[in-house]
């Protein structure tokens, strides 16, 4: 008998899943979501997520002689808002290239293709080098990951020293009245406005319980702490709802 029977097994939402198979599963959600991720986005939060990203790319601190990697990037949102608050290069990076399309495409409607590099990449395996970037983000995105540890731990290696990594993600609720309604909305309402959105109810039924198997707010801190990052902090947006953390590499 193996010494870790379920080490082979990943979370899919509520569900467990071959751990070699889970990526591909994620994979499949995000091509069909794509073409609506963005109008998705401000009807699933009311428009809140960007207030959210808008505090996000603040805390990130852009400067022009920055270089951002933004991990799980999509559609654009955070490597367009840290151009816009002057921040140097940014590449974008994702492992779905329709998600990557999309940003891709928003990014010449803006303008704002010269500032930006584009990386299909897994972020649990980074074709980077060393200490190359000074700022990583990842927003709404490393709850899809099958292996979250590594992730970190490939965020500390491609930071430079004195760099810093920032995660925004759906996190565990701290207002105990809201719990109820959030969770209404999230297991009642999402799913059938995926279904007449976008046509597609079970991957925002899969959104909705990947949410709740993250990692909470001290949890994820440790492992921050344990992939070598430093001065660990945790930000809580609307109640915890979403929730920034924050680490250096020192």
């Amino acid at each position: 008998m193996s010494d870790n029977p379920v080490s082979d097994i990943a979370d899919f939402g509520f569900r467990g899943v071959p751990r070699a198979e889970k990526a591909g599963m994620v994979r499949a959600v995000f091509n069909s979501v794509a073409p609506k991720y963005d109008l998705m986005n401000d009807i699933m939060s009311l428009g809140v997520h960007r207030i959210w990203k808008k505090i996000f790319v603040g805390d990130l601190g852009p400067r022009p002689n920055h270089a951002l990697l933004d991990l799980a990037g999509g559609t654009g949102d955070i490597a367009f808002g840290w151009l816009a608050q002057g921040g140097g290069r940014a590449v974008l990076s994702d492992i779905n290239p329709a998600m990557l399309s999309v940003g891709r495409d928003r990014a010449l409607n803006k303008g704002l293709i010269a500032d930006l590099s584009f990386l299909v990449a897994d972020a649990e395996k980074l074709p980077l080098p060393d200490r190359s970037v000074d700022r990583i983000s990842m927003a709404f995105g490393l709850r899809n990951c099958t292996d979250k540890d590594a992730v970190l731990s490939e965020a500390r290696r491609v930071l430079k020293p004195g760099g810093r990594f920032l995660c925004l993600e759906f996190s565990k609720v701290q207002v105990a009245a809201l719990v109820p309604i959030y969770d209404a909305w999230s297991f009642k309402a999402l799913p059938r406005i995926g279904q007449l959105v976008a046509k597609d109810a079970d991957s925002y039924q899969y959104l909705a319980e990947s949410i709740r198997t993250f990692p909470d707010q001290e949890r994820l801190a440790g492992m921050m702490r344990n992939a070598g990052l430093s001065r660990v902090t945790v930000r809580n947006l609307s109640g915890g709802i979403a929730a920034i953390h924050a680490g250096w590499r020192l």
